[in-house]
């Protein structure tokens, strides 16, 4: 199964989303590594987990690592959201200047990480 395939499987309108999420993060991240791992697409770069996405009954959880979600503690205050998850529900706008700006800081972190020994 690819990353195609996942966003396929799902209805029209959920797959406009996904794509949504799919094409911001190669717009930050276009030598990001693209493949499935826990059943949902996955990004990594630099050698380190970018983020998750995967589409659910009534939202969109993104898996973003936990100091994205303390960045991103007061834009986050109106979604569900634990340690490094966030629920987009489809029942509003996916929030794409949000989303522009984690994956952004994502992409800044997985840079400046310190080398792996």
């Amino acid at each position: 199964m690819t990353v195609d395939d996942y966003i396929a499987a799902y209805p029209a309108e959920i797959q406009e989303r996904l794509q949504q999420i799919r094409s911001i993060v190669f717009e930050y991240a276009p030598e990001a590594l693209e493949y499935l791992s826990y059943d949902m697409p996955a990004y990594k770069l630099n050698g380190r987990q970018l983020l998750y996405f995967a589409a659910f009954k009534q939202h969109i959880g993104v898996y973003a690592m936990p100091e994205c979600m303390e960045a991103f503690e007061r834009e986050l205050a109106t979604y569900r959201h634990g340690k490094g998850s966030i629920q987009f529900p489809y029942n509003q706008p996916l929030p794409l200047d949000l989303f522009r700006q984690i994956v952004e800081f994502r992409v800044w972190q997985t840079a400046n990480a310190p080398k792996k020994k």
